[in-house]
């Protein structure tokens, strides 16, 4: 898998330039570079981040639902019960952020990037991701129920109730991942396992299809 940039290995590193202001609803936000900071509460709801990058920055609670954001590159950041919701994420690069209860679902995610990244409650509810890589990552009570996985991929991950009911995949990899998922019997439609983890899914496959497995 290729290495993820670092801050500077952006094209656009040179052009950051600090924040003017706190974020603000329907903000527009180019090259910007916020670092260091904290927003309690912050209400940033369809805001428009281009080429902006984040570094050490938390986020507790606050709105930024239906924001968009594009070559976006966050290292170190904290999003905690935030609501991220209807949002759109493109070219986006996520590295060593932790996310607990925030709110992506509805959420379309296109060449997005999670490494090692832990992901607490989240929810990805009828999300739509294409081409997102989860590598590295723990994803506790993550929820991806009635989401859309299109070439996705879950490399190095450790995935603890992790609930992919009603889900549709398309060729999304889940080799080399540690399954401790929730399914039904359309969850794995078009996903692609290894046969070690396919032998370590059987019970849960059975259960879920309405096998009774019995040898005498």
């Amino acid at each position: 898998m290729p290495t993820p940039p670092e801050l500077t290995d952006l094209p656009f590193a040179a052009h950051l330039t600090p924040p003017e202001g706190d974020l603000a609803p329907r903000g527009d936000y180019d090259c910007v570079l916020f670092e260091g900071a904290e927003f309690d509460e912050p209400n940033a709801a369809g805001a428009r981040f281009l080429e902006c990058a984040f570094s050490k920055v938390a986020m507790a609670g606050g709105k930024l639902q239906r924001a968009r954001l594009r070559d976006v590159w966050m290292r170190d950041v904290r999003l905690t019960g935030t609501n991220v919701s209807e949002s759109e994420w493109l070219d986006v690069t996520v590295l060593g952020c932790a996310l607990a209860g925030a709110q992506l679902f509805g959420t379309e995610l296109r060449r997005v990037t999670f490494s090692g990244c832990k992901l607490d409650s989240v929810n990805f509810r009828g999300a739509r991701l294409h081409e997102v890589r989860f590598d590295g990552c723990v994803l506790r009570d993550a929820d991806f129920a009635d989401a859309q996985l299109t070439r996705c991929a879950f490399g190095g991950s450790q995935l603890a109730r992790t609930d992919f009911s009603r889900a549709r995949m398309e060729g999304t990899d889940l080799r080399n991942a540690e399954l401790g998922i929730v399914i039904d019997a359309q969850s794995l439609r078009g996903a692609i396992i290894s046969t070690g983890q396919l032998v370590a899914l059987a019970p849960v496959l059975a259960e879920t299809l309405g096998l009774t497995v019995a040898d005498d």
